[in-house]
């Protein structure tokens, strides 16, 4: 056995309070064993329960059992602790098992919830609502960091918010404009040069079929019983969370079961002026003001399928691109994709890595970009109304 630190008083208060089930004894003593095997059948398949200290095998095992004189009142082991409170010795064991109540106090829940969920994403959400079939007291703590430029959403994760859900709406905005350009071929009469996006009315748009998305995902927690908590949740101990909502008030909540889902968020370069003057993909599909000429700084799906949709609907788009396009991904594939884009419009910029990002000019439309490993000449990416970093995504803290 590991020894026992200094403080033993706050080892053994800590050991009981983080302890569904707790036995002290000693390895000679027979009521010791008759209660170790009683709680070892009742337990049976549920090893996270039982709990065993041996004081004989244990540093400082006569201090240990003074201490809990002074918590139990009692100087003989087994002593019985059951979620941080003594339950009794092998008497009190005993008379709890002939009357047929060892199971209830083993059982009973002393904690807020049975199950707590960190993260209101995809899995966050399955589990939650999963546990709820099967009758489990469960809580779904979510909040959303803002990004950098103040951008935040609302319940249902990356997918729903700023990925896949607004990605494949745009993507059908642009899939629109290609086909009235082909429409032309089929006896539709227009001017190809009328065709304008209105960018604030498509985010408008998108948004609202989103907030109606987080909408649903709420009601359908309150229709099971699961309980929504909009506040940054941290994990304590394997048992406990501190959450802070947005007003700054804390407070701590308990679970026989913490599931931490809290998910990824886009990495910025950690370039000087990459958060000043540069946004990410979470920001994109809530900016509120057209793109303009755009830089896609990466070579990831998300990062080409954004570049794609910003070139259909009339954005001079560029890539710049560090190595390869869509890395473990069939490069075959990979560099078909590439050229297919370029033939549409959108524009590469390849073995290239950005060092900065800065003013050009006082007006924030104009931004530069510094070359990095290769030689580029600066006008290529210059004047630039928006630089946007999608080059990879790094695990968050709990949600």
């Amino acid at each position: 056995m590991s020894p026992i630190p200094d403080d033993t008083s706050a080892w053994v208060k800590s050991t009981i309070s983080s302890s569904a089930v707790l036995v002290f004894a000693k390895s000679r003593c027979p009521y010791c064993h008759a209660v170790s095997y009683l709680f070892s059948w009742f337990l049976a398949g549920e090893s996270n329960f039982d709990r065993r200290y041996l004081l004989c095998y244990l540093a400082d095992g006569a201090k240990i059992q003074q201490i809990l004189c002074q918590i139990s009142g009692i100087s003989t082991v087994p002593q019985v602790f059951v979620r941080g409170e003594f339950v009794g010795d092998s008497s009190a064991i005993s008379n709890l098992k002939r009357d047929d109540k060892l199971a209830e106090v083993i059982k009973k829940n002393k904690y807020d919830y049975d199950l707590v969920v960190i993260g209101g994403g995809s899995g966050g959400l399955a589990a939650s609502k999963e546990a709820a079939k099967f009758g489990a007291k469960t809580a779904v703590f979510d909040f959303v960091v803002p990004t950098p430029q103040d951008t935040t959403w609302g319940l249902g994760g990356t997918c729903v918010n700023v990925g896949c859900i607004p990605k494949k709406l745009m993507h059908q905005a642009a899939l629109l404009r290609e086909g009235m350009e082909d429409s032309t071929h089929f006896g539709w009469k227009f001017d190809p040069e009328k065709i304008n996006l209105d960018w604030n009315q498509i985010v408008e748009n998108v948004g609202n079929h989103i907030r109606s998305l987080n909408w649903g995902y709420r009601t359908q927690l309150r229709d099971i019983n699961v309980e929504y908590i909009n506040a940054f949740a941290e994990l304590v101990d394997p048992h406990t969370v501190k959450y802070t909502k947005k007003n700054n008030q804390s407070a701590t909540a308990t679970a026989k079961v913490i599931i931490l889902a809290a998910g990824e968020r886009p990495r910025y370069p950690g370039i000087p002026g990459d958060k000043e003057y540069a946004i990410t993909s979470d920001d994109l599909f809530w900016l509120p003001y057209p793109p303009g000429k755009t830089l896609v700084v990466g070579a990831s799906y998300v990062a080409l399928e954004c570049a794609g949709f910003l070139t259909r609907f009339g954005y001079d788009t560029t890539v710049m691109v560090r190595s390869i396009l869509l890395r473990g991904f069939d490069q075959q594939m990979a560099n078909m994709i590439g050229q297919y884009m370029q033939e549409h419009g959108t524009k590469f910029i390849r073995s290239c890595v950005p060092t900065s990002v800065s003013m050009q000019q006082i007006h924030l439309s104009s931004l530069l970009i510094t070359r990095g490993s290769c030689a580029i000449t600066l006008h290529m990416i210059s004047k630039l109304r928006l630089c946007l970093f999608i080059i990879s995504i790094h695990l968050i803290g709990p949600a």
